[in-house]
C-alpha cells in the first residue's frame, strides 16, 4: 500500500522537533519513492549513520512498504550554513 506524503510528514512531526522538512516523492505520485530532508535539533551531536538509523527507525512501518527512501538529516546549524553555500 503507497505511503501518502501527509502520513510521512506526520510521522515525522509527531516523533522529532523539526524546524524544516521537505518530502519529495519520487514516484509520479504513486508513494513508493521518496527523498526527505529533515532538519532538527533532536540531531545534534549525532553522526550521520546515527541520524539515518534514528529516522528509519521512526519510519520502518513506512519504509517497509516503499520502494525506495533516501534521506538527508541536518542540524539547523548545518542547514543554515548549506543555505549560504547555496547547497539547499
Amino acid at each position: 500500500m503507497p505511503i501518502s506524503l501527509k502520513d510521512l510528514e506526520n510521522a515525522l512531526k509527531n516523533a522529532i522537533p523539526i524546524s524544516h522538512l521537505e518530502i519529495i516523492d519520487q514516484s509520479s505520485g504513486c508513494g513508493e519513492s521518496y527523498a526527505v530532508l529533515i532538519v532538527s535539533e533532536a540531531f545534534e551531536g549525532k553522526l550521520t549513520l546515527a541520524r539515518h538509523r534514528m529516522i528509519n527507525e521512526l519510519l520502518k512501518n513506512q519504509i517497509a512498504q516503499m520502494h525506495a527512501f533516501s534521506q538527508r538529516t541536518l542540524t539547523p546549524k548545518q542547514y543554515a550554513a548549506e543555505l549560504a553555500k547555496g547547497n539547499v
